[in-house]
C-alpha cells in the first residue's frame, strides 16, 4: 500500500500510535567547526508578566524592554487555534525583550480578536474592530467561509493581510500568503511514482485548488483518480469508506486534510485490522517544511518546551505547520517595518482610522506602503527562506520530500546522511557518507579531534552582491565559526580569494542527464544493426563496383575468351563464331555475391587480372564478415538501448529535446561566460527558451528528466548525476563526456595553520587509492541499480 499524504508542510507530520513521532531531518552539510560557547537561550529569560494583557503595553523587568515607539498590529484567530495563538504571542514577546536589535527599537502591540466564521457579520465586526483601532496590518487565519470577506475588506481598505491559512488562487493585492502552495510538488511526486490509479481523500476546508489540479492532469494523462471528499465524516462513516475501498483493493491514496482528520484515518486503519497496513507495508510519503536542526528553530524550541502549558495552550505538543507559519509572520510583519523606518516612512502613527463601511470606501493612504514594505521582506524563519512575489505568494522556499519505511526516515544522499536508528548515537557517530568517511581519514592523518557541524542555512556559499557577506559553508570559515569544511565544494576563483582549498579530492564536470531509453524490440531489419548505415553503404557500393571492373578486365584480357569443346553430336564451332566470355555482368555480379556471402561460385576467373579483383574482394569479405559475426553476438545476447542524445553537439544541433541547468550556479555561468561555438548555441537556446528550461532545485531537474519521456535533458555535475543512476527508480542515465574540468576541495580559512597538512592528507590518500575506494563505495556499491556495463554497445563504424 502506498499513501501519499499532503498534509500541507507540518512539524511534526504525523503523531499517530501506528507511526513515530516524525520530524524532518535537517538538510546536513558537513563542517567542522570550533567550539562554540553556550547559547545564551539555553537558560530563557522568563516571560513578562504583561503578554496576556494586549490591550497595554508590556513593561519587563528581566531584561529591559527598551521600547520606544509602538507599533498596533491586529490579530484574527478562528476556532481550534490555541496553539497558532500561543506562537503570536510568544513571537510578539521575543520581538518585545529581544537584546540584539542593533536599529532603533519599536514595540509591536497586538489587537487581537477571536471570530465565529461561520457568521459573517461577526467576521465584518472582528475587522472593522481592527481597522477603527488603528492597526498597520493584520495577521489572519480564515477558512473557506470568511476568505473572501476579509480579502475584499483588506482590498478596499488597503490593510494587509499577513495569513498561514490555506493559499488562494486569487490575485488579491494586500494579502501575504505564508503558507507555500503544494500544487506543483504534489503534482511532481505523483508523476514521479508514475500512479496511473489511485483515491484522492480531501476536505473544502482549505479550497478546491488541489482537485482542481489532480482532475486537470488526470485528464491530461488518463488517471483513474476516485475523488472522495470526507469533510462531513465521523469515525463510523471513515471505517466504512476504508472497508468499502479495501474491498475495491485500492491501494495508493492521496490525502489532502489537516492532520487531525488524517490521525482519524490512521486511527480506523488500525481498528479495521488491515495487517497490510499495520505491518510496515504502508510507504507513506510527506512533506515537511520545517528543518528542526537549524538554529533558530532549535533555539525556539527551547523556549517553546519551557512555556506552561496552562497558560500557553498547545504548547505541550510540537508546534504544527500553523504555528510555525505564525511565528513567521509576527517576523514578516516586524521586518517590513523596520524596512519602513530604514526608508525614512513615517509610520509613528496611522491618523484617522475612518469608518470601514463608508461609501465610498476611504482606503488608508499608507497601505500601499505597508503592502510594498511586506512583499520586500526576504528573511529566514522556522519555514526557511520567506520571500514573496507580486502577488503576496511565496517563492524561493525548500519543501522536503521523505518517505517513512519501516526503518523510520532517512535523507538520501551519498556525502553525508544520518545513519539508520540515528537516535541511538551521538555526536559524529550519527552520521555516514563519503565526506564523513573523508573527514575521518583526514583527521587521523593530521591528527585532530573533530566535531561535525551542521550549516545553519544548509548553503555552500555565496556572497551577496549587496551586503557582500558570505553564506553557507564559505561564510562560516570566513567569520571564524568553523576550521575546516569538508562538502562537496566546487574550488572556484572567488571562493579561493577568500579561503584556501585543499588539492581536489574529486574531479568532476558538466554532464548531460536523459531519461533512460526503452530497450528496443527487435524489428524485421535488426540484421543491419550490427554495422553502421555508412558500412552497409560502402559495401554495396564496393559490391557493385567490383563486379563491374571483373567484367571490364574480363572484357579486355584474352584469356577470358576461350572456345568450349563441342558435345556429342553437336555442331561445331565455326572459324568465324566469338569465343563465348563467361564473365557477363549478370555472371560477375553472381560471382561477387557469392565470395561475399561466403558460398562460393561455379565459374572463376581465368586472367591473372581476374584472380587479382577477385583475391581482394576475398580479403575484404573475410574481414566484413568477421567483424559482422562478432558484433552480431553482441547485439543478440544484450538488448539494445538507443541514445537519441551521445553529446552536447548532439543537443545543439537539434530541438526536439529541451535542455537546461540550475537557474542560479556555476553550471548556468558556464554557459553564459563560454566563448565556445557550440556552448554559446546552447545558452542562446536555453536563455529564449519558452517554457522555461532553468530548475531552481537539482531534485526539480531530475523529476523533470524523469516525466519528460525523453523530451528534456538536465545539465548538471557529474558526481551528482553518476549517483542518481545509480539510485531507484533507475530511470535517469549519463550520457557523453564532461563539458568541463573541475575539483571539489577541502576548505579552510585564509591563512590556516591546517592548509599544509590537509593538502598533503589529501596527496597521500589519492596516491593510495583511497579516494577511489571512498567513490566506488558509496556510488556504486550501494547502488540500487547494478552494473550497466553489460548494456554498453555500439555498432562498427568509422573512426573520425
Amino acid at each position: 500500500m502506498k499513501i501519499l499524504a499532503f498534509l500541507s508542510p507540518s512539524p511534526p507530520l504525523f503523531s499517530s500510535p501506528l507511526l513515530p513521532n516524525l520530524s524532518f531531518l535537517p538538510h546536513i552539510t558537513l563542517v567542522l567547526p570550533a567550539p562554540l560557547p553556550p547559547s545564551p537561550l539555553s537558560h530563557p529569560t522568563p516571560l513578562c508578566p504583561t503578554i496576556t494583557h494586549f490591550l497595554s503595553s508590556p513593561s519587563c523587568s528581566s531584561p529591559p524592554c527598551p521600547l520606544s515607539l509602538s507599533l498596533s498590529l491586529g490579530g484574527l484567530f478562528i476556532r481550534n487555534t490555541d496553539q497558532e495563538y500561543t506562537a503570536f504571542r510568544l513571537a510578539i514577546f521575543l520581538h518585545n525583550t529581544s537584546p540584539n536589535a542593533t536599529e532603533a527599537p519599536f514595540n509591536l502591540v497586538p489587537h487581537v480578536d477571536n471570530i465565529e466564521t461561520a457568521n459573517s457579520f461577526a467576521v465584518t465586526n472582528a475587522f472593522c474592530s481592527q481597522y477603527s483601532r488603528g492597526v498597520f496590518a493584520i495577521f489572519g487565519l480564515y477558512d473557506k467561509r470568511s476568505v473572501n470577506t476579509l480579502t475584499s475588506f483588506c482590498g478596499a481598505l488597503h490593510i494587509s493581510l499577513v495569513t498561514p491559512s490555506f493559499p488562494t488562487e486569487g490575485e488579491g493585492q494586500f494579502t501575504l500568503q505564508l503558507r507555500p502552495s503544494i500544487r506543483g510538488a504534489l503534482l511532481s511526486l505523483l508523476d514521479h511514482y508514475d500512479w496511473s490509479r489511485f483515491v484522492f481523500l480531501y476536505d473544502t476546508d482549505r479550497g478546491y485548488a488541489i482537485l482542481q489540479a489532480i482532475m486537470e492532469r488526470a485528464g491530461q494523462n488518463g488517471w483513474q483518480v476516485s475523488a472522495i471528499c470526507v469533510e462531513s465524516f465521523n469515525e463510523a462513516a471513515y471505517r466504512r469508506l476504508l472497508e468499502d475501498l479495501d474491498r475495491r483493493q485500492e491501494r495508493k491514496y492521496v490525502i489532502d486534510l489537516e492532520p487531525e482528520r488524517l490521525q482519524n484515518i490512521l486511527e480506523q486503519h488500525k481498528a479495521l485490522n488491515i495487517q497490510l497496513f499495520m505491518h510496515g507495508g504502508a510507504n507513506v510519503t510527506g512533506f515537511q517544511l520545517v528543518d528542526f536542526g537549524k538554529p533558530i528553530v532549535i533555539k525556539l524550541m527551547q523556549r517553546w518546551n519551557k512555556l506552561d502549558q496552562r497558560e500557553y495552550p498547545g504548547s505541550d505538543s510540537p508546534p504544527k505547520y500553523t504555528s510555525s507559519l505564525t511565528y513567521d509572520g509576527v517576523l514578516v510583519m516586524a521586518e517590513a517595518f523596520r524596512t519602513l523606518r530604514r526608508q525614512k516612512i513615517d509610520i509613528s502613527r496611522r491618523g484617522n482610522a475612518g469608518d470601514c463601511l463608508a461609501n465610498p470606501a476611504a482606503p488608508w493612504n499608507q497601505g500601499i506602503d505597508m503592502e510594498r514594505a511586506l512583499k520586500q521582506v526576504r528573511i529566514q524563519g522556522l519555514t526557511g527562506n520567506i520571500q514573496f512575489d507580486h502577488y503576496g505568494r511565496r517563492v524561493n522556499y525548500t519543501m522536503d520530500v521523505f518517505e517513512l519505511k519501516s526503518n523510520g526516515p532517512r535523507k538520501e544522499g551519498p556525502y553525508v546522511m544520518l545513519k539508520k536508528n540515528w537516535e541511538l548515537y551521538e555526536g559524529n557517530d550519527q552520521f555516514e557518507g563519503y565526506c564523513v568517511d573523508l573527514a575521518s581519514e583526514i583527521a587521523k592523518h593530521i591528527g585532530i579531534k573533530y566535531k561535525i557541524s551542521i550549516v545553519p542555512d544548509g548553503k555552500y556559499g555565496a556572497r551577496d552582491p549587496e551586503t557582500k557577506i558570505w553564506n553557507g559553508m564559505v561564510g562560516e570559515l570566513v567569520y571564524g565559526k568553523a576550521e575546516i569544511a569538508v562538502a562537496p565544494l566546487t574550488i572556484t576563483l572567488v571562493r579561493e580569494e577568500v579561503i584556501d582549498f585543499s588539492k581536489p579530492f574529486m574531479s568532476l564536470g558538466i554532464s548531460i542527464m536523459i531519461k533512460k531509453p526503452q530497450k528496443s524490440k527487435p524489428g524485421v531489419f535488426s540484421f543491419l544493426d550490427p554495422l553502421a548505415y555508412e558500412i552497409w553503404m560502402c559495401i554495396v557500393f564496393a559490391y557493385i563496383g567490383v563486379s563491374v571492373v571483373l567484367f571490364l578486365v574480363s572484357r579486355f584480357s584474352p584469356y577470358e575468351w576461350h572456345a568450349e569443346e563441342p558435345e556429342e553430336g553437336g555442331p561445331e564451332q565455326g572459324p568465324t563464331d566469338q569465343p563465348p566470355n563467361e564473365f557477363g555482368i549478370f555472371n560477375s555480379l553472381w560471382f561477387s555475391l557469392g565470395a561475399f556471402m561466403q558460398q562460393g561460385c561455379d565459374i572463376s576467373p581465368r586472367s591473372l587480372s581476374g584472380r587479382i579483383v577477385g583475391g581482394v574482394w576475398w580479403f575484404f569479405t573475410l574481414i566484413i564478415i568477421s567483424s559482422y559475426t562478432a558484433n552480431l553476438a553482441a547485439f543478440l545476447t544484450v538488448e539494445r538501448m538507443v541514445s537519441p542524445i551521445e553529446s552536447a553537439e548532439d543537443l545543439a544541433k537539434q530541438t526536439e529535446i529541451a535542455y537546461g541547468t540550475l537557474d542560479s550556479g556555476s553550471t548556468k555561468e558556464f554557459f553564459r561566460r563560454s566563448k565556445i561555438a557550440v556552448y554559446e548555441k546552447m545558452w542562446s537556446y536555453m536563455k529564449s527558451a519558452e517554457p522555461t528550461v532553468f530548475t531552481k532545485t537539482t531534485a526539480e531537474g531530475v523529476a523533470r528528466v524523469r516525466k519528460s519521456k525523453g523530451k528534456y535533458a538536465f545539465l548538471l555535475e557529474s558526481t551528482m548525476n553518476e549517483y542518481t543512476e545509480q539510485r531507484k527508480p533507475c530511470d535517469t542515465m549519463k550520457v557523453g563526456g564532461n563539458l568541463d574540468s573541475k575539483g571539489y576541495g577541502i576548505a579552510t580559512p585564509k591563512g590556516s595553520q591546517l592548509r599544509n597538512a590537509v593538502n598533503l592528507a589529501v596527496l597521500k590518500l589519492n596516491e593510495q587509492g583511497l579516494l577511489d575506494k571512498l567513490k566506488n563505495k558509496w556510488w556504486y556499491d550501494k547502488g540500487e541499480c547494478g552494473s550497466g556495463g553489460g548494456d554498453s554497445k555500439t555498432p562498427c563504424s568509422f573512426e573520425k
